[in-house]
């Protein structure tokens, strides 16, 4: 059995994660992992199966598109790969870093910038703009993996200071804090 990533793209509709889940069970595969968003009204999804031997990346991706084309949804098939790289991430805690501010070019790259020079992983990325000055409207929540062995005390000073650089309000919390705080 080998592993596959099933990316699909395209405008939102109900059914398309059932259509997935469908096509890859009669295929006799077995999802493992999915992560699903809606971004404005354009879905996106990933999808990491395992296929039964007999099972062909071209046979689930021609199935596949076959059933969503119609809908106006892409779909990219590829081989779950695992190499060895010369990257292995650090002893680190997660993070969650909190920014609301007026809505405007640049505060994404300005804010991960600071995060990669540190060498600080983001594992998770929500951000909604809506535009306009209401800094209550743009916030953008970055969860993290931070190095314990940087100087902490600096990445800190580095990345307020990009924050008001950009007219951000920030916070970082460790994420066990975050979650307890804003457990529903």
């Amino acid at each position: 059995m080998h592993k596959v990533i099933v990316s699909v793209l395209g405008p939102d509709r109900p059914g398309i994660i059932a259509t997935v889940s469908k096509i890859l069970f009669e295929l006799g595969s077995n999802i493992e992992n999915v992560s699903q968003t809606i971004l404005q009204e354009e879905f996106s999804g990933i999808f990491i199966a395992t296929l039964a031997p007999e099972v062909t990346i071209d046979q689930i991706e021609k199935y596949l598109t076959d059933s969503l084309k119609p809908m106006g949804l892409r779909v990219f098939v590829k081989h779950l790969e695992r190499k060895a790289t010369d990257f292995q991430m650090p002893p680190s805690e997660s993070f969650v870093i909190t920014t609301m501010g007026p809505d405007r070019k640049g505060l994404v790259a300005g804010i991960t910038a600071i995060l990669a020079r540190y060498g600080v992983n983001v594992t998770n990325l929500q951000a909604v703009f809506k535009g306009g000055e209401k800094p209550d409207d743009n916030v953008m929540i970055y969860e993290v993996d931070i190095p314990n062995d940087i100087d902490h005390q600096r990445f800190r000073g580095d990345l307020r200071q990009k924050a008001q650089e950009l007219d951000l309000d920030l916070t970082l919390q460790h994420k066990r804090i975050f979650e307890e705080i804003n457990r529903l």
